[in-house]
């Protein structure tokens, strides 16, 4: 088969695609011939050594949708010929791949591969925050950095789906148009403004119950200064670099809780899994929740998404089709 593989760490250049020997299913595995392929941080951070992979040559990727056309011994979940979305498996930048077959979820009608690629792991980390790290409800204030992300454009959604006012911050005008189309109530343009005066002042000095925090380095400390009494600061990312030492006095004066959620521990077993996920492209499929794609990219191309994906430059998910 054709598939991404790196032999070093190192920048998008080490992605090679090229030949790779075909996956075959263990017991508890699905085959699955892939459709398309969820672009995420977490490849592109593997990818360059921050969380190095155990052994090379490495196939890239954790999120993809596709066909069954294998099942290994045991399995009870699916069938050859379903199809299928998943995340949290490795290897997907291929056009074959193996996956546990209890972390596969069947696509509903109307649902198609690249859809379900782009949404299984943004939409259900998107739920996770909102409705698990921090159970939100009617009248909060909540502030979603990243707005235009593929986590932050789903979670603004979410968080407006349950009654609360929304503040996002985004880098351009461009971007601030897509998370208003998707119901923040205020954007700030974290370039042109500071977030946390502007969330001082819209707010008469009170704050936001909670924040969802993808940036990390170049928001956190400025964010617990615009946290409301026994607000949470939810980290899920660090795109501007990691948070640094914490000096537990910075949270006070407002006693904040202070979570690094992960979606495995939202996702643990498989009933919560099919809910969160069901939940995700039931939403979709119905048109109650707006998935924005930016790209789609020839599998061969994942290294100029990746470049993309690091610089800023993309708004939503990107995909890569084999």
């Amino acid at each position: 088969m054709k598939a991404i593989r790196i032999h070093e760490t190192g920048g998008p250049e080490v992605l090679k695609y090229e030949e790779a020997p075909d996956p075959r299913p263990e017991p508890g595995q699905v085959l699955i011939d892939v459709q398309a392929v969820g672009v995420n941080y977490t490849d592109t951070s593997t990818r360059a050594g921050v969380n190095p992979p155990a052994s090379l040559p490495w196939i890239p990727g954790v999120e993809a949708a596709g066909v069954v056309a294998e099942l290994g011994q045991g399995v009870t979940e699916v069938a050859v010929g379903d199809q299928v979305a998943y995340a949290q498996a490795p290897a997907t930048y291929a056009e074959k791949a193996v996956a546990p077959a209890a972390r596969l979820i069947k696509l509903p009608p109307g649902v198609d591969a690249q859809t379900g690629a782009a949404a299984m792991l943004q939409g259900m980390t998107a739920h996770a925050l909102a409705f698990g790290a921090y159970q939100i409800k009617a009248g909060d204030r909540a502030l979603v950095h990243a707005g235009a992300g593929g986590v932050g454009h789903l979670l603004i959604q979410m968080v407006k789906r349950a009654g609360a006012y929304v503040f996002a911050t985004v880098s351009t005008p461009e971007k601030a148009e897509l998370v208003r189309e998707a119901g923040a109530d205020e954007v700030i343009i974290y370039t042109q403004e500071d977030f946390a005066e502007a969330v001082k002042k819209a707010t008469d000095g009170q704050g936001v119950n909670v924040i969802y925090d993808a940036v990390g380095q170049d928001t956190f400390e400025k964010g617990l200064g615009c946290l409301a009494p026994l607000g949470y600061m939810l980290l899920y990312g660090q795109a501007s670099g990691p948070v640094p030492d914490l000096n537990t006095r910075l949270l006070s004066p407002g006693s904040c809780y202070l979570g690094r959620p992960g979606l495995a521990n939202f996702t643990r077993t498989r009933e919560e899994l099919v809910q969160r996920a069901g939940d995700v492209l039931e939403w979709i499929r119905s048109g109650e929740m707006k998935l924005h794609i930016h790209a789609v990219m020839p599998l061969a191309e994942a290294a100029e998404a990746h470049r993309q994906l690091r610089g800023r430059e993309t708004s939503g998910k990107v995909v890569l089709v084999p």
